[in-house]
């Protein structure tokens, strides 16, 4: 599910259901654990601070959509429930937002906090992240990555994975995909445009292998192929390039990966992944959440 805050906490902009609640109440959860986990670990020999990055952070409010049209019904977003982390705050929170109605939203919310240490950035997400030139051995934190359609790209990852410093909880669109992807044609039949945004969401032309030869065949003719319905193969992909040495950049900076969250319902289909560094071998494991599926009913 694709999180697009409203640029005007009035406007008619809903958006949303019980999932983007529950999609919050669990990243707030885990923050509370993370910062309260690694509060006594830096050291002398190891001093680190920690920080929060929301790299798709819309306002800071959402308005979600309500049965009636004229109700309305606004819960904090991502952005403002980070600041509130109070047991151990982080030292910097990034929002990163290229909206420009958005971001003057997120400078709003950087006023009312100025005792905290805050930076709101008006860019792309990826060119952000794959330009942070931190340095990474005195920072810990978390990568909130919760982009609206198919915004993150795989070369994004890669950098991140780079870093070897921060939880990163990555949503993948995968109703969106589902959507560029028809389940009956070749894939050399998808159009340059969408097979180009395919690649460098899904970092190769893999997503070419779930087309095969259609059991129902003209005779005469081209032949027919058609790729399995639904998101398990696409699912399948994306688990396994996070996985496996699928790509070798990647391989071994990523000390696991834990499906997280699947939010089905009738447009929206999401799979959150958790990526942590190797450094995270130290980490207590009250910082880590259990790895679970569940479904939200909208």
């Amino acid at each position: 599910m694709s999180r697009k805050d409203s640029a005007n906490p009035a406007s008619d902009d809903q958006f949303g259901g019980p999932w983007t609640i529950a999609k919050l109440d669990t990243l707030e959860k885990y923050l509370n654990a993370y910062t309260t986990a690694l509060k006594y670990k830096p050291r002398k020999d190891n001093p680190f601070k920690l920080m929060y990055i929301d790299a798709f952070a819309g306002t800071g409010d959402i308005n979600l959509r309500q049965e009636d049209p004229e109700a309305r019904a606004f819960i904090e977003g991502s952005a403002r429930r980070a600041i509130k982390i109070k047991d151990k705050q982080f030292d910097r929170l990034i929002f990163v937002e290229k909206d420009p109605d958005r971001y003057g939203n997120l400078l709003r919310l950087e006023r009312e906090n100025v005792h905290r240490d805050i930076q709101v950035e008006n860019l792309d997400a990826n060119s952000f992240l794959r330009n942070m030139s931190e340095d990474w051995k005195t920072w810990r934190g978390v990568l909130f990555l919760d982009p609206f359609a198919t915004d993150v790209e795989w070369s994004t990852i890669v950098k991140v994975a780079e870093f070897n410093a921060l939880d990163t909880w990555l949503l993948f669109p995968i109703s969106a995909i589902t959507r560029i992807l028809p389940t009956s044609k070749k894939p050399e039949d998808v159009s340059r445009k969408w097979a180009s945004k395919l690649t460098r969401i899904l970092g190769d032309e893999g997503w070419r292998d779930l087309y095969r030869a259609s059991p129902q065949q003209p005779l005469f003719g081209c032949e027919l192929s058609e790729r399995d319905p639904g998101i398990d193969g696409i699912r399948r992909i994306y688990r396994d390039k996070l996985k496996g040495p699928v790509r070798a950049e990647i391989h071994g900076k990523i000390q696991c990966v834990r499906e997280l969250e699947e939010y089905p319902s009738v447009q929206v289909h999401v799979l959150c992944w958790q990526l942590k560094p190797q450094s995270d071998t130290d980490r207590p494991e009250d910082s880590r959440p259990h790895s679970r599926r569940k479904q939200v009913k909208p």
